[in-house]
């Protein structure tokens, strides 16, 4: 039995196949791993939480940080992947030759996703050694904190409700009320 091979692609020839045309400039596609995988299109129900969590992060990490909404990260050699948000250290002109390596925060709000941002994101995350990985979970109505990043798993979990509050570990004197961040 033949042996089937697939190709995986760098962050270089990802970024190549952009620049010439082969992906469409309205593509919606993230590199993970070395795979390009499609974005799923966002309901008006996302696009409203990603734009709440937005501003509540906005506002709690402050001067010295960017939100950035879904924008690349550079992360190792094959992964690319496009988080709903990443709080970045510095300012959007720090980025303008590359994009960040690093996210004292990174946040997936998931539906439809749900499955591939706890298992596929979440490795991706933890291999890149972000220490502060949330997943607003809109299937349940509730916020997944993931943290202790070790090789590619995160070693503690945390499931918060509604009516409870967190903090960034970037930022552990703003507490932020899980429900600023569900629609």
């Amino acid at each position: 039995m033949e042996a089937i091979q697939t190709h995986r692609w760098t962050r270089r020839e990802y970024e190549r196949m952009g620049e010439t045309g082969i992906l469409a400039p309205d593509a919606r596609t993230e590199l993970i791993d070395g795979a390009i995988i499609e974005m799923s299109p966002q309901s008006s129900y996302h696009a409203a939480t990603v734009s709440l969590a937005q501003e509540t992060l906005r506002h709690a990490f402050g001067d010295g940080y960017t939100v950035r909404v879904q924008l690349p990260l550079a992360l190792g050699a094959t992964s690319e992947p496009e988080p709903d948000l990443a709080v970045v250290p510095g300012t959007p002109r720090d980025y303008v030759e590359a994009h960040p390596a690093e996210a004292a925060l990174v946040v997936e709000v998931a539906d439809t996703s749900l499955d591939f941002d706890r298992s596929r994101k979440a490795a991706v995350y933890a291999r890149a050694a972000l220490a502060d990985y949330w997943i607003i979970n809109l299937r349940d109505h509730c916020v997944e904190v993931y943290r202790d990043p070790r090789g590619g798993l995160y070693g503690a979990k945390q499931t918060l409700a509604s009516g409870e509050v967190l903090a960034p570990l970037a930022r552990p004197e703003t507490p932020i009320a899980v429900a600023d961040l569900l629609p």
